[in-house]
């Protein structure tokens, strides 16, 4: 028997050893993620926001850090527009550029570039040209030239930017009247030719409009049908409290999609303020007279209108997660509510609240509902977890 004892001493201890080995090798629990916009909606699409020149320069270190905690995707919000970036026929100005894509390159973003042909906020010597010829060559050269520039690292571009009339109509930009409708078609191709692999968008406010939208449609059809890439629609989202609908918007977002083409929601802010009965949309050129009727928080904003606030923003979320298979992007028009161009468009002088961050930078009643509307959203789509 005493020969037999080494044999089960052995028998016991190799148990031991694979026991201890195994416990070893298993991989360590990572972390949970911090509860940000980016973390909690990455499987859902990207959340994005757009950028100024001060938030690009990344001078305010409490609104960096929010940006670069908050949001998987930046878009700029004028500096990138061809009088800013192109002030002269022969002289380009990508300072701010350069800029922009190193700051989404330092937090890995998904980059948008906004926008290559649009009539508003054009570079004066655009329209010191007579000859439709050298006109639509100009053109030309100042997609290609940015589109160049940026290949390989700006992830999507809006082509062209609010093209259309409110009845779905061409508008007369001078794009139009230059060089025809065709200048629609040029612009997507020119972009394709130089960057194929970048995401390509038309553009436009108010895209909820039966009439406006039927007219997008006909206009995106007639490129693809061209054999011309398109790939998505963007909806800029300046919308208010109880408009448009919400059937509205989810009928937008179906007939586009329809066409085979991703959706991204941009430019989105909510205005808790009145507006005059004929403002048309986002067009920038209009103005109106300040007063106290159309500007009645400027000592801050009431709760119950915070949560209507926030219970819009919960709503319009919920629309977008049930469609997310459709979108691409949601990209709010800037971050905090003292940066919103809300506070002067399209009276001068007003205090609005259409964002998720307040003026003191503090997330706000809305934050809190669309974070919370996920997390419930995720529990029912996973319930055992």
């Amino acid at each position: 028997m005493k020969i037999l004892k080494p044999f089960f001493l052995i028998l016991a201890v190799v148990p031991l050893f694979i026991c201890c080995k195994q416990t070893k090798e298993e991989p360590a629990e990572e972390p949970a993620k911090p509860i940000t916009l980016r973390n909690v909606y990455e499987d859902a699409f990207y959340i994005g926001t757009a950028l100024n020149r001060f938030q690009i320069d990344e001078t305010d270190s409490v609104m960096a850090s929010i940006v670069g905690r908050e949001f998987n995707s930046i878009t700029a919000e004028n500096i990138m527009k061809s009088m800013m970036i192109h002030p002269q026929k022969d002289t380009f100005n990508y300072e701010m550029a350069d800029k922009f894509v190193a700051l989404g390159e330092k937090y890995d973003m998904f980059i948008h570039g906004h926008t290559l042909i649009w009539h508003s906020q054009l570079s004066p010597w655009f329209r010191s040209i007579e000859d439709s010829l050298e006109f639509a060559t100009a053109a030309e050269n100042h997609v290609k030239d940015i589109t160049s520039k940026y290949k390989g690292k700006i992830d999507s571009w809006d082509v062209v930017n609010e093209a259309l009339n409110e009845d779905g109509t061409l508008r007369k930009s001078i794009f139009l009247e230059k060089m025809g409708e065709a200048y629609l078609a040029s612009a997507f191709k020119w972009t394709a030719e130089v960057d194929p692999d970048a995401d390509l968008y038309y553009n436009d406010y108010n895209m909820t409009n039966p009439e406006k939208r039927q007219g997008a449609i006909r206009m995106v059809k007639n490129i693809l049908d061209q054999g011309i890439k398109v790939d998505g629609i963007g909806m800029q989202g300046h919308w208010h409290l109880n408009s448009p609908s919400l059937e509205e918007i989810e009928q937008s977002i179906l007939d586009y999609s329809a066409l085979g083409v991703k959706v991204a929601i941009t430019e989105l802010d909510v205005s808790v303020l009145p507006n005059p009965w004929d403002l048309e949309g986002a067009e920038i050129s209009q103005n109106f007279e300040n007063s106290e009727t159309m500007n009645p928080y400027t000592n801050g904003l009431p709760d119950s209108v915070q949560v209507q606030l926030a219970n819009r923003y919960k709503d319009i979320f919920n629309l977008f997660l049930k469609h997310k298979d459709k979108i691409s992007r949601v990209t709010f028009w800037g971050v905090s509510d003292g940066q919103s161009w809300l506070n002067g468009f399209p009276i001068r002088g007003r205090t609005n609240y259409p964002l998720l961050f307040d003026r003191e930078l503090q997330p706000k009643a809305a934050y809190d509902s669309i974070i919370a509307l996920k997390k419930r959203f995720d529990e029912q789509q996973n319930p055992a977890n």
